[in-house]
């Protein structure tokens, strides 16, 4: 085939069974890929309806799709994080039904708050005197240095806390763009009560405490508890991270920060709190609502779906209702959900291996437990499949983790196996 031999857009359109914006798009796609394959010397002949077709199932098949994660880790970054509970799932579904009293009183007429749906539940968990939800881990960081440092203040950071996570996201950037002026106290691994006292002038703003939380140092290392920096005068934000409520291994508790007198708490919702991507910051009545007057707090603010499975999540946190994060955390039932995906597959072997908290949580964790061992060369057409079914690679084999697969993932986990297990 030449150039001159390419059919008419319309002509190839005609041929795609698609709503016909579709089809134009996918037989124009087809046409400029076909130029350069013949431009390049191509030769051997092409199925361009073909091509069309597999291009318009492809455009028309939603890009963010459900993931069975077989993986073993439990707040797994590229994969969404923590998954949501069945309640957190149904208030999302209510929300996203028509409209929603989000801003709007419904005693009084008058126009209300977002911050009302979650305040009081967050006040009641962590202690706190008042409390603000917005979009991220990230933005809530952003938004407490710059609601109590902002322009030309300082914010007393340890060296040892400068710390990048995930994204490129680093504290000294955070504080550069909250527009106030970072001032680094102790060592990397040593940092004492007066280095802190040492450092404070008549313009710091704020001292920063941030939790390493996906790395930590070991041997000869030093720091300051909550407890001695917020006895110091200037307000302290402390950004725990993960969003522990209560004792959880080595992570830092949010009401311990709040019981301390830290001025805001910053911590993640997507976490270990175990609902949607959301940044909480409780405290200080006053240093709340200093916040929450910031200008950036509408430019972080939280979208109403991810407030709705936050209220849920929040009100599972009162009732111990389900936290499918910290089930999991606790491997509740993640013997029984091996033997049963055993059984769903003839000859799967059930092997001992280790699983991970991930999303930077707890990163020294380890979490044994079984996990069903499979050949290697399954992993690429089970993420590639429909659902994907993704695993991790281990000694040269595919391992199912059931600890991140719930009771009714385990069916459609097997049936994927199965179909491609014909094949090898």
């Amino acid at each position: 085939m030449s150039l001159r031999h390419l059919p008419p857009v319309d002509a190839l359109a005609a041929q795609v069974d698609a709503p016909r914006a579709l089809a134009l798009a996918a037989a124009r796609a087809v046409l400029a890929q076909r130029r350069e394959e013949l431009l390049g010397g191509a030769s051997a002949e092409a199925d361009l309806a073909a091509r069309a077709r597999e291009w318009a199932r492809a455009a028309s098949t939603p890009s963010l799709t459900r993931v069975l994660n077989a993986t073993g880790v439990i707040v797994h970054t590229n994969l969404g994080r923590a998954p949501l509970s069945a309640a957190a799932r149904e208030a999302v579904a209510r929300a996203a039904e028509g409209y929603s009293n989000l801003e709007l009183d419904l005693e009084t007429g008058a126009r209300g708050s977002r911050h009302a749906h979650v305040e009081t539940l967050l006040r009641d968990l962590t202690g706190a005197e008042a409390a603000i939800a917005v979009n991220n881990g990230a933005g809530a960081a952003l938004l407490a240095a710059a609601a109590l440092a902002g322009p030309d203040r300082e914010v007393i950071v340890s060296r040892g806390q400068l710390v990048e996570i995930g994204g490129g996201f680093r504290v000294p950037d955070v504080i550069a763009q909250a527009g106030a002026r970072l001032v680094e106290v102790g060592t990397t691994n040593r940092t004492r009560l007066d280095d802190y006292e040492r450092a404070i002038t008549a313009d710091t703003g704020a001292i920063l405490r941030v939790h390493q939380s996906n790395f930590r140092q070991l041997g000869f290392v030093e720091d300051v508890q909550v407890e001695a920096l917020c006895e110091l005068g200037p307000p302290v934000i402390d950004d725990v991270g993960s969003g522990a409520l209560g004792v959880l291994h080595d992570e830092p508790d949010v009401r311990r920060s709040v019981a301390a007198g830290a001025a805001l708490v910053c911590f993640s919702g997507d976490k270990l709190l175990g609902g949607p991507q959301a940044g909480l910051l409780v405290g200080r009545a006053a240093a709340v609502d200093a916040a929450r007057r910031h200008p950036l707090a509408r430019a972080l603010r939280i979208d109403k779906l991810s407030l709705a499975a936050l209220e849920a999540t929040l009100r599972a946190h009162r009732d111990h209702g389900d936290i499918p994060v910290l089930a999991m955390l606790r491997g509740e039932g993640v013997e029984e959900r091996a033997r049963k995906l055993a059984e769903l597959i003839p000859g799967a072997e059930i092997v001992q291996s280790v699983a991970k908290v991930g999303g930077g949580a707890l990163p020294l964790l380890e979490l044994p437990g079984p996990a069903i061992a499979l050949p290697e060369a399954l992993a690429e057409p089970l993420r590639r499949g429909s659902p994907p079914l993704l695993g991790r690679l281990e000694d040269g084999r595919l391992l199912l983790d059931p600890r991140t697969l719930a009771e009714d993932e385990l069916e459609a986990a097997a049936e994927a196996v199965l179909k491609h297990l014909r094949h090898l």
